[in-house]
């Protein structure tokens, strides 16, 4: 009896105190939001008071930026694939889905820095380089954070009964991450490729 007892305490309890651990995710993904949007707003602002930006030996490449943007924002749809398989208790599909997603995460960080080796121009050429190493490369380490998370997920799963369908936090907080990159990615790409077009 006062086992039951106490199980319904810890249920209320639970119910009083929800899951605070995507509530601090979502709380660090707003101050890395404030972080580049600093970034974009203090290039936005160059880009403005400058009368050649970028200038002339700093020309940008489409090509591999294209490439790699769709694979990063490809990912997205994958590592979704895995949170449902996860929900509907397919601990292997999961593993699948995540694996690919972290293939496609190191294509695109091998793809920049095949970009970084190829440029004519590096960070200290000019105000535009300076700007283009800074964000790129910040970008770029929060892809390797995810990756090492959705790595995480998959080596953790491989114990019985870590994830399933009603216990997978792991797995949301790090599609949410995924997805805060790919849309991170997605405004560089138009900032620091579109835009240098015209």
């Amino acid at each position: 009896m006062t086992q039951v007892i106490v199980d319904s305490h810890s249920s209320d309890h639970a119910a009083e105190h929800p899951d605070l651990r995507t509530l601090g995710l979502l709380t660090f993904l707003i101050s890395e939001s404030l972080m580049f949007g600093a970034l974009f707003a203090t290039y936005l602002f160059l880009r403005g008071i400058t009368p050649e930006f970028p200038p002339k030996e700093t020309e940008v490449e489409l090509l591999v930026p294209s490439i790699n943007t769709i694979i990063l924002v490809s990912s997205s749809l994958v590592i979704h694939k895995g949170d449902v398989a996860i929900k509907r208790n397919d601990v292997k599909g999961m593993r699948l889905w995540y694996g690919i997603t972290a293939l496609m995460g190191a294509i695109f960080l091998g793809g920049q820095v095949y970009e970084y080796a190829t440029l004519v121009y590096g960070l200290t050429t000019n105000t535009f380089a300076n700007c283009f190493y800074m964000m790129t490369g910040f970008h770029g380490l929060h892809v390797l954070i995810g990756l090492l998370m959705i790595l995480g997920v998959i080596w953790r799963s491989r114990r019985p009964n870590h994830y399933s369908a009603t216990k997978h936090t792991g797995i949301e907080m790090t599609e949410i991450y995924w997805h805060f990159v790919d849309v991170i990615w997605i405004i560089l790409f138009v900032l620091l490729y579109v835009l240098t077009q015209f």
